[in-house]
């Protein structure tokens, strides 16, 4: 094992499934000379050169589109967002074209393609650059939704997206590149679609994901150390949903705190509590808490940002509010 950056795990996935794979080739703004705007590939334009390492004008349907194409032909696209928030510009070819060729054509074409796509907030880039729309693509049915919250998830699940044939929306947290984590050296693969448990309790339940994780992890030591044990479930996938670590957890500890980054109101938590509520009723002891961004769009001052985050003093409080 060893401890690296979550940039770096990144990096790695991408640079051994080129190595791997010479259909495997990269697109977007500024991933080629620049290396990326937030430098995961950096170096891969001297190493791979411009016909493996596009740089593509600002045109996010062009981007999108051209990776469908590239798809349908038999390459293996890597499509950079350099942020999520531009997705709305290309969310005809994302979820009318990624998520439903292969269905409409009877499965006569695969969309082999990753969509790399920067989301969260916590940056200081204003409303319309900080924004966690993950559920509103996890919502359609043919596109999977990847967010890791750890190093070693995010080199795992990233060459197991690259491999897949389908088009799988990869989301990585702007304000994590730097969170380190052990990751096993050598050849390794994640499953997607495979919740996990990142951290044993019987107290309570906390399900979450990606920056979520990360949080959660944090408030569960503190909460360790006041008698307070957390089991903590990482979703890791938001389509397909693997909710059986979730159920599990909950039947042991009666209780659940969900966390996430986006906006409480039909958002990633709706749809777990609601899970839940469907498949473990008998088991629930308290009312389930959901812990989320205010509704608000996202403030640039950073104290009003900071305000409007999650925070792990709001885990905290909806733990121990569930024991009561």
């Amino acid at each position: 094992m060893a401890k690296i950056t979550m940039r770096e795990a990144i990096s790695q996935a991408l640079m051994e499934e080129m190595d791997r794979d010479p259909k495997v080739f990269i697109m977007g703004e500024e991933v080629g000379v620049w290396g990326g705007t937030y430098a995961v590939t950096k170096g891969f334009y001297d190493k791979y050169g411009a016909a493996r390492v596009k740089d593509t004008p600002i045109a996010e349907n062009a981007i999108i589109g051209g990776a469908i194409g590239a798809a349908m032909v038999g390459q293996r696209p890597i499509a950079e967002l350099m942020t999520i928030n531009f997705g709305f510009s290309a969310m005809d070819y994302i979820v009318n074209q990624a998520a439903k060729l292969h269905y409409m054509f009877g499965g006569q074409f695969t969309l082999p393609m990753v969509i790399r796509a920067v989301g969260g907030g916590g940056r200081q880039l204003g409303a319309t650059h900080s924004q966690t729309p993950d559920a509103i693509f996890a919502h359609f049915p043919g596109l999977k939704v990847v967010s890791p919250g750890t190093p070693e998830d995010a080199k795992g699940l990233l060459k197991s997206a690259i491999r897949s044939n389908d088009p799988i929306l990869f989301i990585e947290h702007a304000t994590m590149y730097q969170v380190r984590g052990e990751v096993p050296e050598g050849e390794y693969t994640i499953p997607i679609g495979k919740s996990k448990v990142q951290r044993a309790g019987k107290d309570v339940t906390i399900v979450t994901y990606c920056k979520g994780l990360e949080l959660s992890m944090k408030a569960a030591e503190e909460l360790s150390k006041q008698g307070i044990e957390v089991e903590v479930v990482d979703l890791r996938t938001l389509r397909p949903l693997d909710m059986e670590p979730v159920i599990e957890s909950f039947k042991k500890t009666n209780r659940a705190v969900v966390v996430e980054e986006g906006w409480k109101s039909y958002g990633v938590g709706s749809e777990i509590v609601s899970r839940i509520y469907e498949e473990a009723f008998d088991y629930v002891d308290a009312p389930i808490i959901r812990v989320a961004q205010k509704e608000v769009p996202l403030p640039y001052n950073r104290t009003l940002e900071q305000a409007a985050l999650p925070q792990v003093a709001d885990i905290t409080a909806a733990v121990k509010e569930v024991l009561k």
